[in-house]
């Protein structure tokens, strides 16, 4: 996976606002589904499915299907510099996250994660 993400790569992923604020709650929350991620940054579902559309092909996202939800999660196997670049980034950023964690946290109907799932 080093050799296939390059720190150019994974900058170009990140370079959009929209790329960046939807990596940075998924590793805050560990697991989000598209409806979630729709409802944090207040954005369509076509916009943030593009987004994690190209995230996934980025090989920074990985997701899975549960009944009608499709959950999108870090690559595990991202290299370690990646993760720490990440988690910097987050620590740091808390503040440019708060409406979008504020609004996640309200969300009234989240979708239940199957306990004995990844």
């Amino acid at each position: 996976m080093s050799d296939l993400l390059s720190p150019p790569e994974l900058f170009k992923c990140l370079a959009d606002a929209t790329r960046a604020r939807l990596t940075l709650l998924i590793l805050r929350e560990g697991e989000l589904c598209v409806c979630e991620l729709i409802h944090a940054l207040g954005d369509s579902q076509p916009k943030i499915s593009r987004h994690l559309a190209q995230l996934r092909s980025g090989g920074l996202l990985v997701d899975r299907r549960q009944g009608q939800w499709i959950y999108y999660r870090l690559n595990p196997a991202l290299p370690d510099w990646v993760h720490q670049v990440l988690t910097t980034t987050l620590q740091a950023n808390q503040p440019w996250l708060h409406d979008d964690a504020q609004r996640l946290g309200a969300m009234g109907d989240r979708p239940q994660r199957a306990s004995n799932c990844c």
